[in-house]
């Protein structure tokens, strides 16, 4: 039997996050990934001089993070590519659309012009991200419970600022846009942005996402790694072999062996059997983990039956767009963005979302467009445009072959609206409907590409499931590293971390003790209806 420090199932961009800093303490590590390439949900594939970009594709998250900062990947070969103007929002045909430009002074301006006193707004919240942006994603991404870093929050803006900032935490995107600009502009951007989440825009916690993506599109825009997001992942594996990690592809992990409340180590499919000393952490969806990969009799009921209350996120559906020249779009600002959101305004997402809510597939589909060639030139031959889209169905119908048929439809005759000819210039597609990226990542429960819904209900202590929130399980030295755990989806390393911190925080002698009152507390939560 082999024998290692840490097992890390699952090398996605979380596992292999886990790995580098495990190594980086010194610990004998493997990382075991079924697939035959690294990365999971970070991923692309290549053929005719066209660069495909399977999942997520911008990184706006990434590129701010201070959990891959530190890990210093451009050192490793990462480079991230920009297009010239981050972002645009084109709500309807006829409309000249908005920008969100480089310069946050430029799109001040834009703004202002529509509504005088829109773009002053604008560099207000700028200037007031400014001043928390470094404690609120240390917040988000390297602590649980964030606890020293909410208090430098408050710090930085003091008594008068931060109960404001509290309110935005729980307020709807409608409801920010409304009461801080004049104009139609801003909203667009702030709702667009909040619509990369799954939560309605009427509901607590829209509006803070859509400030959070908005606020890190204006300071980093909306980068992608040069090459391909695959070249992300890649980079994150030579950094963990660089640190000492070993990574292993094609090696399924079939059963998690625990015994006495502890776990022991893995069994994979080829009958190799790994001892784990220290740890096992699992990149792997919550439902992975607690029903297939641990024995039933490992499960307690209490947890069982709260699984059955785990929400995944509203199921994608992606079209990925291969032109012989860019995008022909009617409107000005959506020609040589990087990124541009289409389809709706602000009314128009509230009934967007309200027919996915209500299980009715929408007519008119809001849409992710991204223009990849625009970023990143090395995407397609000279001259052409590499480009996708995704949008949404409604959560009951990831598995309606006829109603992702009805909304690639709905998309065509949008874009048609939109970018009136862009047809004629397809020299190829390639559409995923959610059983498309389910096949492909099983990870990506009925299409959905963020570990679970990102609604408070299913956020913190209440994430993947009512708990005490964070990367630790009930079975001593077993730690869950995926986006199913805080602080959830996105490419930014965060949830990799967590569990990177509690394993070796739990392997410390002066850790066990709070580690033993941690795990008897899960099991009591646990043990519970």
């Amino acid at each position: 039997m082999e024998s290692v420090d840490a097992v890390i199932i699952g090398a996605g961009h979380h596992g292999l996050v886990t790995a580098a800093y495990l190594a980086d303490a010194g610990w004998d590590v493997l990382v075991v990934e079924e697939r035959d390439r690294v990365g999971g949900a970070v991923a692309s594939r290549s053929s005719e001089g066209w660069i495909e970009d399977e999942f997520s594709a911008c990184h706006p998250l990434a590129m701010a993070s201070p959990v891959l900062r530190e890990l210093d990947l451009e050192a490793h070969g990462l480079q991230w590519a920009q297009a010239e103007r981050p972002l645009a929002h084109v709500a309807g045909p006829g409309e000249g659309g908005v920008a969100l430009h480089a310069d946050a002074e430029a799109t001040a301006a834009g703004l202002d012009r529509e509504h005088p006193g829109d773009g002053r707004e604008w560099l207000r919240m700028v200037e007031q991200w400014g001043r928390v942006r470094d404690p609120l994603l240390a917040a988000l991404l390297t602590r649980w419970p964030p606890i020293k870093d909410a208090a430098r929050v408050l710090a930085r803006l003091g008594l008068r600022e931060a109960p404001d900032l509290a309110r935005l935490a729980v307020l709807p995107v409608t409801q920010l846009a409304a009461e801080s600009f004049g104009g139609r502009g801003a909203g667009q951007l702030l709702a667009g942005n909040a619509m990369h989440a799954d939560i309605p825009p009427t509901s607590a916690g829209s509006g803070l996402y859509g400030w959070l993506m908005t606020m890190l599109c204006q300071e980093v825009g909306f980068p992608s790694p040069k090459g391909g997001t695959r070249e992300l992942a890649e980079a994150l594996r030579r950094r963990a072999e660089s640190a000492g990690a070993r990574v292993e592809t094609g090696a399924a992990v079939e059963r998690i062996v625990v015994a006495s409340g502890r776990v022991h180590g893995v069994e994979l499919a080829d009958g190799r059997r790994i001892r784990a000393r220290r740890a096992v952490v699992a990149d792997t969806s919550a439902q992975a983990l607690y029903e297939r990969l641990l024995d039933p009799d490992c499960v307690p009921d209490g947890l069982r039956r709260r699984m059955q209350r785990f929400t995944w996120d509203l199921p994608t559906l992606k079209l990925n767009l291969r032109l012989d020249a860019p995008m022909p779009w009617t409107a000005s600002a959506a020609r040589g963005a990087g990124v541009v959101h289409v389809g709706q305004d602000l009314p128009g997402l509230v009934r967007w979302s309200a027919d996915l809510e209500s299980d009715v597939v929408p007519e008119r589909p809001f849409s992710l467009v991204g223009q990849m060639t625009t970023i990143d030139p090395s995407r397609s031959p000279a001259g052409t445009e590499a480009l996708w889209l995704y949008t949404h169905l409604p959560r009951g119908r990831h598995d309606d072959p006829a109603a992702a048929r009805e909304v690639v439809a709905g998309v065509e005759d949008m874009l048609e609206s939109l970018a009136p000819g862009w047809s004629a210039h397809e020299v190829g597609r390639w559409v995923q409907t959610p059983r498309d990226l389910q096949a492909a990542d099983a990870n990506l429960g009925h299409g959905a590409v963020g570990g679970g819904t990102q609604q408070l209900f299913q956020q913190a202590i209440w994430r993947p499931t009512t708990g005490l929130g964070g990367p630790r399980t009930h079975v001593a030295g077993l730690y869950l590293g995926s986006a199913a755990t805080h602080p959830g989806g996105g490419v930014h390393g965060g949830c990799g971390f967590l569990a990177a911190r509690a394993a070796l925080q739990d392997s410390r002698w002066w850790g066990r003790p709070r580690q033993r009152l941690l795990l008897s507390t899960l099991q009591r939560l646990h043990d519970a209806r």
